[in-house]
């Protein structure tokens, strides 16, 4: 009975904690449902007087799956990307001995380091250069390998037993062999890790597509949203809500189904 007590007050703060991050989620989609006179009323209201649904009607209206299913594109095309070849990487700078394997994990490392506008330029010129502007290669290839996808794996493969890599190689198995049958099928924490970590960046990622898109066919989510959501005098608050209760909802499957898998990921890559 004591220590139920003792533990009230974390309970309140953590009640408290977990209203700050719920309440502008169900502001969102309270505010998804009123018109724009009731999102500008001064007091703001709670509850919607007059709940409706005009606001998804007129988003849906307009080419919204085109930007949905290039959103998808794109955010599974990265995130498969970075499950393979960062773990790839990961994994031979992890177990595997070859000339230059410090001087690349320091790379790696430095990378981390640089903030992604610096090389945000470079990549456009880079882009632009191959012909692929205003396409959805141009959103995918620059993402595919990510300097912390890397890093998380390596970590993730390091804390694996090295005597199973010992015993495939003297059971004779190859080395790509030995990372698909061996150390692949125990990795999937980590995969679960980096692949909402990447899906989520991928997803909500903004200023590349907004610079490399040049219309519509090629438009993601946050970008179509934020431009169709903008009107001639001001901003259309409700079919703005109501793109972003659209756009949430996906990240809040992924999460759903894999967060216990990527709480033993950040727990097993030793990352806090």
């Amino acid at each position: 009975m004591n220590s139920v007590r003792s533990r009230i007050p974390l309970y309140i703060i953590m009640t408290i904690l977990l209203a700050i991050v719920v309440t502008p989620f169900v502001w969102m989609i309270l505010g998804s449902l009123k018109t724009q006179g009731e999102l500008l009323r001064v007091p703001p209201t709670w509850l919607p007087e007059a709940p409706t649904l005009d606001n998804f009607q007129r988003l849906f209206e307009r080419p919204f799956g085109q930007y949905f299913r290039n959103s998808a594109i794109v955010a599974v095309a990265v995130t498969l990307g970075n499950l393979l070849f960062s773990s790839m990487l990961g994994y031979a700078l992890a177990h595997l001995r070859f000339p230059g394997k410090k001087l690349l994990f320091v790379a790696v490392l430095g990378c981390l380091m640089i903030p992604g506008l610096v090389t945000f330029i470079p990549q456009y010129v880079l882009v632009v250069n191959m012909g692929l502007a205003d396409t959805l290669p141009a959103l995918i290839l620059p993402f595919l390998v990510q300097p912390f996808s890397v890093f998380l794996m390596r970590q993730f493969f390091l804390g694996m037993p090295r005597e199973l890599l010992e015993a495939g190689r003297i059971d004779g198995v190859g080395e790509i062999a030995i990372f698909f049958r061996i150390f692949l099928p125990l990795a999937g924490p980590a995969f679960a890790t980096l692949g909402i970590l990447t899906f989520l960046g991928s997803w909500n990622n903004f200023l590349w597509p907004l610079v490399v898109s040049a219309s519509e066919r090629t438009y993601t989510l946050p970008v179509a949203l934020a431009l169709i959501s903008t009107g001639q005098n001001q901003a259309d608050y409700g079919l703005l809500l109501a793109g972003a209760t659209v756009v949430v909802l996906p990240i809040l499957v992924v999460f759903l189904f894999l967060q216990r898998y990527f709480i033993e990921g950040i727990a097993g890559t030793g990352i806090k």
